[in-house]
């Protein structure tokens, strides 16, 4: 199995994963990764020398034992094509990641929580009620199930994976581990699906994926910030299509949406595309909450006075602020 998909790929997947909890590898794992990497080592191989180190240590640093441990893990997981899209399988991930890790591995949690998120100003997303978990996690895998995605476009296909995988990371069914076991379970139905997602995303991206799930499931009225998966569906379609949008965790910080909203609506649509060079006219309508003719009307004027201009066409080109 190791040979359809590459040794970087595999353990770059499970080393940029651990960053979603700021966890690192150690200098131990470093080393010896390159033995694998390079050929010398199998995976399972790899995976008995960090155990044996770790046997012998005298002081264990728990972060680092496991972030190597689920490293490899992963990458165990996602070198295996076999797949059911049910709830066990979910479940069972969790528990063959965190085994030996957490104590409650595989199983949903008994307790209500919240947490402080950087991109939220340590404001906290509204995870799912302990008491309802296996419910809605039941619910969802059934809705998904049915769902026919033969009459879909590509960009509808997305945005219902973005639907999908945002529902089922805010039910947040396991107190720890919980987007780690998502970005698996993830990969693993989206080659159910046909996709090829073995490129270096969630290596290089792991916590901007975070953070996008993030804002895809906060609200904040009085704020005026509202769920947002537009993130989310930027790092999907880098993801399925080797798009090249901007995926910088900056532009996720809930201070942008508070700030846009004191600026003109020039200034609006020149961060916009700061932000998203490759925005179209119709996402930028919906963010100034404006018609697609206004829109159009704001962004020739623009044009018209050097502000921006149009690179490589209308279809396939981008915003350069001039």
């Amino acid at each position: 199995m190791e040979n359809k998909y590459t040794r970087e790929y595999l353990l770059g997947t499970g080393v940029g994963l651990q960053d979603v909890d700021h966890l690192k590898t150690s200098e131990y794992f470093n080393k010896e990764s390159q033995r694998y990497i390079s050929g010398e080592i199998s995976l399972e191989e790899f995976g008995k020398l960090i155990k044996e180190y770790y046997k012998n240590k005298p002081n264990i640093n728990e972060n680092e034992l496991e972030a190597d441990n689920v490293s490899i893990k992963i990458g165990e997981l996602i070198q295996d094509d076999s797949f059911t899209f049910t709830v066990g399988q979910f479940l069972s991930i969790h528990r063959y990641l965190f085994e030996g890790v957490f104590k409650r591995a595989g199983q949903t949690r008994t307790y209500n929580i919240s947490k402080k998120e950087w991109v939220l100003e340590d404001d906290s997303v509204v995870y799912g009620d302990y008491r309802e978990l296996e419910e809605t996690l039941q619910y969802d895998f059934s809705v998904e199930k049915q769902f026919n995605y033969s009459k879909l476009s590509i960009d509808q296909t997305i945005e219902r994976l973005a639907i999908f995988t945002a529902n089922l990371w805010q039910i947040h069914v396991f107190p720890e581990g919980n987007t780690r076991t998502v970005a698996v379970f993830l990969i693993k139905y989206l080659r159910s699906l046909g996709f090829d997602v073995s490129n270096d995303l969630f290596r290089k991206n792991a916590w901007y994926f975070r953070n996008a799930l993030v804002r895809a499931n906060y609200t904040n009225i009085p704020k005026g910030i509202y769920e947002d998966r537009s993130f989310l569906v930027k790092f999907l379609r880098n993801l399925l299509l080797g798009e090249s949008n901007v995926l910088e965790n900056r532009l996720l910080h809930i201070s942008l949406v508070k700030n846009r909203k004191k600026m003109s609506r020039d200034e609006k649509v020149v961060d916009l595309m700061k932000a998203d060079p490759k925005i179209k006219t119709g996402e930028i309508a919906t963010e100034l909450g404006v018609s697609l003719r206004t829109a159009k009307s704001i962004i020739a004027s623009l044009g018209a006075n050097g502000i921006i201009e149009r690179v490589n066409g209308k279809k396939y080109g981008y915003w350069n602020i001039k």
